[in-house]
């Protein structure tokens, strides 16, 4: 397609999964596109692997020009920037993107009511264009993208009007790609920014105050009640600013949101996550303009509140615990003290190699986890774990590699090798000191590992040679249930089911459920079945009770319905531990650790004795 804009070039600033979309249709609709993320271990995976989408969108893209910093964007010399931030980084990269000297225009991807505004006020709004979104995805890999939905049109406008034939060519590019994108007026851009913030503010602060996914929230009939009740006070406020829409607007959105996926919002993900959250910009400015109008906005003043509250409180712990921290960490402050610079630390890499998925896990000499991802083994898009080891190497000064799990004898890069009931162990006795039995359900096998007072291993059990009870058996008779795996658990939690399948053997296993699916067995009924019967198959492992138990794991970091079952069964409390999908390449690095402090030390001792 021919434009003036097509040979042109333009910057995506914020490679999560609206960057990763946008980046990769602007590419292949002839643009000459440069990414930028602060990451430098998805910046150096990007560089060498590309873009991946997949889901409701399935697109590859490779990038020339890969930037870690803004700055890098001056000899680039784009003719706009694409900026797809939360708002809490907004400001810091407006200054970065003032400093530039060939001054690009900017399109503002971002969620919110005004936040173009951030933009404009620093670049004018001549420069200034806003893009309204109407797409999402998840990451499942650093250049991963998995697309979740997309309802087109996306919206797109110059905020002032002065640039409506740029803004027209760039709709005209991503139709061209199949990305509907409708250009717009800054008027109508005004109420399309309000329609998607006053969605997101129905249901973000709500999920992240209430700690429930979306699903779960528009499954309740007393939590659809505030929703629709946030909903009228927004668009009261709306209709005082002049914004009007359909008189069935309440019941297409509450419609709209009632096909919610069952996963947190980004708001509710970064709330429980302790980090910084847009409220201020969604609930937060419907209350505000609630204000110029005299209108009480209570529900909404109520949820931005909550959230700050809770933020707040996030906050004082984290300075609580870097408080801690500091004392603990003496020897590391003089080290970056004295060197300057905290790249001359050394760090240590701990990889599992599971059967289903690759954990690594990187540590300071302090023991403080600095990075850890997840890959599947078996990825489709062959991102090797050799990828990962070279981009890690290239951002830390690595003394030490521990390779553990089902692949650790094939991985060439590993220093030292340990089983992952060694790093199991250590893992988790890093937290739990004491004796204790840990439970780690992976992709094909159960443990149990008993540990002494002084954290040796004593004992551990195994189930069979066969899967069952595993994360590959789950996977598969939910499949045959055809039970989204994303749901199972909360489903199994609402049901009184106390059956179990008879068969522990996958293959008789499917045979079964579909006898149950046959009897007209509901679907939560099934769900809690399937759970019972890996309940029963753990209970076969020998398990000392005068012990505390702790899991860990990928499985029960998806199924925590699991940890209810067998409280119930072992009739006392079972912990969960923290990331317990990391737990095992946790305990690798500090295997890795561990082994680089006796070689300094025996280095030391030759040293001295030569």
């Amino acid at each position: 397609m021919n434009t003036s804009l097509q040979k042109k070039r333009i910057g995506v600033i914020g490679i999560g999964p609206v960057g990763m979309i946008l980046a990769v249709h602007l590419q292949e609709a002839g643009l000459e596109v440069a990414v930028c993320d602060l990451d430098k271990i998805k910046s150096s995976l990007i560089k060498s692997n590309g873009v991946t989408l997949d889901g409701v969108i399935s697109k590859k893209a490779s990038f020339k020009n890969v930037f870690s910093s803004i700055a890098d964007f001056e000899n680039f010399v784009p003719d706009l920037l694409l900026v797809c931030l939360k708002t809490t980084h907004l400001p810091s990269a407006m200054k970065e993107i003032e400093k530039l000297s060939n001054s690009p225009g900017v399109i503002c991807a971002m969620n919110g009511i005004d936040v173009e505004q951030m933009v404009s006020k620093v670049i004018g709004e001549s420069r200034t264009f806003r893009m309204v979104i109407n797409f999402a995805g998840n990451l499942t890999a650093p250049n991963t993208t998995k697309v979740t939905f997309f309802t087109p049109p996306n919206y797109l406008a110059s905020i002032d009007d002065s640039r409506r034939t740029e803004a027209d060519e760039i709709c005209a590019l991503l139709n061209s790609v199949s990305l509907d994108t409708k250009p717009i007026t800054s008027f109508e851009l005004i109420k399309r920014a309000w329609e998607k913030t006053i969605l997101n503010a129905a249901l973000s602060s709500l999920c992240g105050v209430g700690r429930m996914t979306m699903s779960e929230a528009m499954s309740n009939s007393d939590t659809v009640e505030l929703v629709e009740q946030i909903i009228e006070e927004a668009l009261e406020v709306a209709a005082a600013e002049k914004i009007k829409f359909d008189d069935d607007f309440i019941r297409t959105a509450l419609r709209y949101l009632g096909k919610a996926g069952n996963h947190f919002p980004s708001l509710a993900v970064d709330l429980l996550n302790n980090r910084p959250t847009e409220i201020d910009y969604l609930n937060g400015k419907i209350v505000e303009y609630g204000r110029k109008h005299y209108i009480r906005t209570s529900l909404n003043l109520t949820f931005t509140n909550m959230v700050k509250a809770i933020t707040n409180k996030n906050f004082a712990s984290s300075v609580q615990t870097a408080k801690k921290a500091v004392l603990q960490n003496v020897i590391g402050k003089e080290m970056i003290s004295k060197n300057g610079n905290a790249k001359s630390l050394k760090y240590y890499a701990g990889v599992d190699l599971g059967s289903a998925y690759t954990k690594f896990t990187v540590i300071d000499q302090n023991e403080k986890i600095v990075f850890q991802t997840a890959l599947k083994t078996l990825n489709r898009d062959k991102i090797s774990v050799r990828h990962v080891i070279e981009a890690l190497k290239k951002e830390y000064s690595i003394s030490r590699i521990c390779a553990t799990g089902y692949g650790r004898k094939h991985f060439v890069d590993a220093d030292i090798v340990k089983t992952e009931l060694n790093c199991a162990a250590l893992g988790v006795s890093n937290s739990f000191s004491g004796a204790k039995n840990i439970i780690d359900i992976g992709g094909e096998d159960i443990k149990v590992i008993k540990c002494s007072a002084n954290n040796n291993i004593e004992n551990f059990y195994l189930n069979d040679k066969c899967a069952s009870g595993t994360g590959s058996f789950i996977t598969e008779v939910a499949e045959r249930a055809d039970i989204p795996i994303a749901d199972m658990s909360d489903l199994a939690g609402k049901s009184t089911f106390t059956k179990e399948l008879n068969s522990f053997c996958t293959v008789f296993a499917k045979t079964e459920i579909m006898s149950w699916m046959f009897e007209g067995l509901p679907i939560e009924d099934i769900a809690k079945g399937i759970y019972i019967s890996i309940v029963n198959r753990i209970m076969k492992l020998r398990v000392d009770s005068n012990s505390p138990i702790y899991l860990i794991g990928g499985v029960i970091a998806h199924h925590p319905v699991l940890k209810t079952l067998l409280q119930e069964r072992y009739k006392k409390e079972v912990g969960v531990v923290e990331k317990s999908q990391f737990v095992v390449s946790f305990g690798a690095a500090l295997y890795a650790k561990d082994e680089a402090a006796k070689t300094d030390t025996q280095e030391k001792f030759a040293a001295v004795h030569h």
